[in-house]
């Protein structure tokens, strides 16, 4: 299992879809051209236990989010489907762009918080303990309940009998 989600290059000997990931991430240079923001890769592709109908989550850290929405548009604004908008997650100012691309919903997600100490990083790095952990069978339990539509931080929370809110419970497991 990964253990620094910093560089992508392990998505090229996952499985198929995170070898499409990879693929997709460096045709279109997203890495590349979000450089200046310390983006990372999240979510559920990362760690194996996606959807197909999952996205490529990527996180970035702003400080101006008027610049940020403003470079986000000019180079991706030539995308499917592309939207920016800003908004406040957790009380915290977030912007947020979203396009498409040939096989995956992209969502760009800025805050004035460096990226790994952003929620979305945090989650990953326990859950993907978590998986390590508890092996395969954990994993497909997660998935189970991800494809009877329950959200990723619920499904572990639900799996490990944490009670109260599974976002703030989940970041509760961080060694």
């Amino acid at each position: 299992m990964i253990e620094n989600f910093r560089k992508i290059e392990y998505l090229e000997f996952g499985n198929e879809r995170q070898k499409l990931a990879f693929s997709e991430i460096k045709k279109y240079g997203i890495l590349e051209k979000l450089e200046k923001y310390n983006p990372i890769l999240t979510g559920t592709i990362p760690i194996g236990i996606d959807l197909p109908e999952s996205d490529l989550d990527i996180i970035c850290e702003c400080q101006n989010h008027s610049e940020f929405k403003t470079y986000l548009s000019e180079i991706f604004s030539n995308k499917k489907d592309f939207k920016v908008y800003s908004t406040k997650q957790n009380g915290i100012d977030s912007t947020i762009a979203e396009f498409k691309t040939d096989n995956f919903l992209f969502e760009i997600f800025g805050q004035n918080i460096p990226t790994e100490k952003q929620n979305a990083y945090q989650h990953m790095i326990i859950e993907n303990r978590i998986l390590k952990e508890k092996g395969s069978e954990f994993k497909q339990k997660v998935k189970e309940l991800k494809s009877n539509g329950i959200k990723t931080e619920p499904a572990f929370a639900k799996l490990l009998g944490l009670n109260g809110n599974p976002y703030s419970e989940l970041l509760k497991l961080k060694k």
